[in-house]
């Protein structure tokens, strides 16, 4: 009975998930994967709405996607270098000791950080390199940013354990709003500003 008892708990310690724990590494990477996707496709979906050719695109696309991964990887490692600091004169405060395998590693966050950012970036990319007709190539961008959206939605929701479908309209409606208005702006202001 005893032993029975025993492997309950135990059978109950290693499936109950504290999921707030896994809040921080989650959000960094949704929120790295969701930016790279939106961001890049809101300025290819910019560029495309006043330049329809798709070399201009793509370099347009390629060059977020570079720079966005930079910032990315550099505001993340800044952040937690600064954690860092924060954690390790906390520590000497209290014990004078620093345990450093109890620290965050700024290098490991700014990569991982630049990592999701171009694994979403790459999607409007593919979706829109090979190809060549202006308006499949924008339907293209659009059908694939959308699964892309969903997924992303869905993905975070699954890993923390929220609402699934909540999640990704949440996702999908700010992606498409993001692209919307970035063509409708870039539109106006090419056919009517510069």
């Amino acid at each position: 009975m005893d032993q029975d008892r025993n492997m309950d708990i135990e059978k109950e310690s290693t499936t109950t998930l504290d999921y707030s724990k896994r809040a921080q590494w989650l959000r960094a990477a949704v929120l790295g994967a969701n930016d790279g996707l939106v961001s890049t496709a809101s300025l290819m979906m910019g560029v495309g709405a006043v330049k329809h050719d798709v070399k201009a695109m793509i370099l347009s696309g390629f060059a977020g996607m570079v720079a966005g991964a930079c910032s990315m990887a550099i505001g993340e490692f800044v952040s937690v270098y600064s954690q860092y600091d924060i954690e390790v004169a906390q520590m000497e405060r209290e014990s004078g000791e620093v345990e450093r395998e109890k620290l965050p590693s700024p290098s490991q966050a700014a990569a991982a950080s630049a990592l999701a950012f171009s694994a979403g970036a790459i999607v409007p990319l593919l979706a829109a390199a090979f190809v060549k007709e202006y308006r499949v190539r924008i339907v293209a961008v659009v059908a694939a940013v959308t699964v892309a959206l969903v997924v992303f939605g869905w993905l975070g929701a699954a890993l923390g354990k929220a609402p699934a479908v909540r999640s990704s309209a949440r996702v999908l409606f700010g992606g498409w709003l993001a692209m919307a208005v970035t063509f409708g702006l870039t539109k106006l202001i090419g056919l009517h500003g510069l």
